[in-house]
């Protein structure tokens, strides 16, 4: 599908605010990319980078403190007004699930005054694992999911999830995306390995990286 071919944005979406969550270990090119094509597509006024606290799904993986992954995330966003951090899941003890979090979001932004309209991106390859999170049902009621290409997963259509949504189908948006193959898993393994990254991260990050010493080969070359 061309950018040309997308259907046009939902109205009420205009001047909302987009969430990207994720444990942004480290966060990397293609999550700017992703937040930024999404919030010109669907005309957001912002979007929220929010840092998981403790991933439900990953109980087992070796994360990095979430005081590293915070700071990176803001060296990496300083640049853009448009986008912002929210400490909402880091801030909280027990496991970050993502209907308490939009929840959470559209309690404050009311509060200030801000649109309660609010977009959940995610992956495609996220996506496909959505039936299998905490409430999902909860958490497409609270606001709308923009799914964004992930390379080497294929996509769902709505077939998928009218099977799995009933009743649900408008409350998804596929978009286009920019496609750019990132990975944090990969990034870790090349600063493991020695490796350059530069051209991956921003050059703010990349020299957190470095002056933390994050990533040493002797805990993440199996990570």
């Amino acid at each position: 599908m061309s950018a040309g071919s997308l259907p046009p944005a939902p109205s009420e979406l205009a001047g909302g605010t987009g969430i990207l969550g994720g444990t942004f270990d480290p966060v990397h090119y293609g999550h700017l990319a992703v937040a930024e094509d999404v919030r010109e597509t669907l005309g957001l006024e912002r979007v929220l980078f929010v840092p998981a606290g403790m991933p439900p799904h990953k109980p087992d993986r070796l994360i990095t403190p979430p005081a590293h992954r915070v700071a990176m995330v803001e060296l990496a966003i300083a640049g853009n007004p448009a986008f912002a951090l929210s400490r909402v899941e880091v801030d909280r003890t027990g496991p970050s699930y993502a209907a308490d979090t939009v929840e959470l979001l559209i309690a404050e932004a009311t509060a200030e005054g801000r649109s309660s309209a609010f977009v959940f991106i995610m992956s495609a390859e996220a996506f496909t694992l959505l039936h299998t999170w905490h409430e999902p049902e909860r958490l497409l009621r609270a606001c709308r999911l923009a799914v964004v290409p992930r390379p080497g997963h294929r996509t769902p259509g709505r077939p998928w999830v009218a099977e799995h949504f009933p009743g649900l189908e408008d409350r998804v948006l596929f978009l286009v995306g920019p496609d750019l193959g990132h990975s944090a898993s990969a990034i870790r393994a090349r600063v493991a390995a020695g490796r350059s990254i530069r051209y991956l991260v921003p050059p703010a990050v990349a020299a957190y990286i470095a002056g933390h010493d994050l990533y040493p080969p002797e805990l993440w070359r199996k990570n």
